[in-house]
């Protein structure tokens, strides 16, 4: 069972007002495109996310997403020119190379999705080809002639329909690639075909961002969330590798010459796996070696920006950003402020996070100990992370 998700952010959104599309707008100093990955990303279980933009669109996919560093978002995919065409080009971007069991589709401009709500419903499509989120209507509903009031509405069994909306992925991808140009939504396509649509119940605070009001609602939702839910964390890691043949080391990612390499099964970056260890801790989430176990013969040698990316990737799914990084390497030689820059941007561009957020020192034991004595070198390392 692999579960995908299939974001649609190929709409100009023009009445939300402004110069850019209302998915690229910010909402607390962030894109709302930005805010719905990192609430797809947290949703367990999600092996994929696949988002659909406007073909003029790339470049504010790529600065809006820039600091979004998680290895299941796949490369963006143009739209067409109506929803049911980018919909349909999305699916198809999902079918390869190896199509999941099950997609949640979702709107780009809903970015207060819960994984609450998206359990609801991979529940539900567990006993349904398809699934729609929704929630009841409870005010009075009354149908209008010109301004006047004229005939009161039954609401009982109206729902308003949410997303995402979750499907038995070949059974979606199959209605799309039938569909006439223009056809209408998901749901209406599964209804037509005579598939059972299950509802599961949706979420008051996933409302979809439409017009220019809802900006300033999304703001007072985020300040009370933030208020109330913010969490702060702070992990450390410590290494230590022993020097051995070899005529470089790596820390941080960058080769440093020196007479002498180091030990381990991977590059032995010292430095990067204190800082990974580091961000595991405050995650929770155990360790280095039980995420890359040293007795798996596949890591042996492997480059240690494969674990600390890793790391970053967990990082996002939980919902978390990583807000500083401070590492101290410890030994004698080789001297590491001459390339204490290039470090910081190595991890900077690892963990896409600015420069300003990484801390690269070092310093010597005064001769003792073994890195004293020149027989290695150790590294330590905090990292914060925060959860808007």
């Amino acid at each position: 069972m692999t579960i995908a998700a299939l974001i649609v952010a190929a709409g100009r959104g023009t009445r939300a007002g402004g110069e850019i599309p209302k998915q690229y707008m910010d909402i607390g100093g962030k894109p709302v495109l930005a805010r719905t990955l990192e609430a797809v990303l947290a949703i367990p279980g999600i092996d994929r996310v696949q988002v659909v933009i406007h073909p003029d669109d790339q470049p504010r996919y790529d600065k809006a997403t820039q600091a979004l560093a998680d290895r299941r978002i796949a490369p963006a995919v143009p739209g067409g020119k109506d929803r049911q065409a980018s919909v349909c080009a999305g699916l198809e971007a999902l079918a390869h190379p190896s199509a999941p069991t099950q997609v949640l589709i979702h709107d780009a401009a809903r970015p207060f999705l819960s994984p609450d709500l998206a359990a609801r419903v991979l529940v539900a499509l567990a006993d349904a080809p398809a699934v729609l989120p929704a929630l009841p209507i409870v005010d009075a509903l009354w149908r209008s002639e010109g301004d006047m009031a004229a005939v009161a509405v039954d609401r009982q069994d109206l729902w308003r329909a949410q997303t995402p909306q979750g499907f038995d992925f070949a059974t979606i991808l199959d209605l799309h690639r039938n569909a006439a140009p223009g056809a209408p939504d998901d749901v209406t396509l599964a209804r037509a075909a005579g598939l059972p649509v299950a509802i599961a119940l949706g979420d008051g605070n996933n409302f979809k961002i439409t017009l220019p009001e809802d900006f300033a609602r999304a703001e007072t939702l985020l300040a009370a969330k933030r208020s109330t839910r913010m969490d702060v964390r702070t992990g450390i890691g410590y290494d230590v590798h022993a020097f051995g043949p070899g005529d470089a080391v790596t820390l941080n990612g960058v080769t440093v010459p020196h007479g002498r390499g180091l030990k381990g099964h991977s590059d032995a970056d010292v430095a990067m796996h204190a800082i990974t260890d580091a961000i595991f801790g405050a995650l929770a989430e155990g360790d280095i070696g039980q995420w890359f176990p040293p007795s798996d013969p596949q890591w042996k040698g492997a480059a240690s920006d494969i674990f600390l990316a890793k790391a970053a990737e967990r990082t996002a799914a939980r919902g978390f950003r990583i807000s500083h990084i401070d590492c101290t390497i410890i030994c004698e030689q080789p001297k590491i402020g001459p390339h204490a820059t290039a470090m910081r941007r190595r991890l900077a561009e690892i963990l896409a996070l600015e420069e300003g957020r990484i801390s690269v020192k070092a310093t010597t034991s005064e001769r003792l100990g073994f890195t004293g004595r020149e027989e290695g070198i150790a590294a330590t390392a905090t990292a914060t992370l925060v959860q808007p």
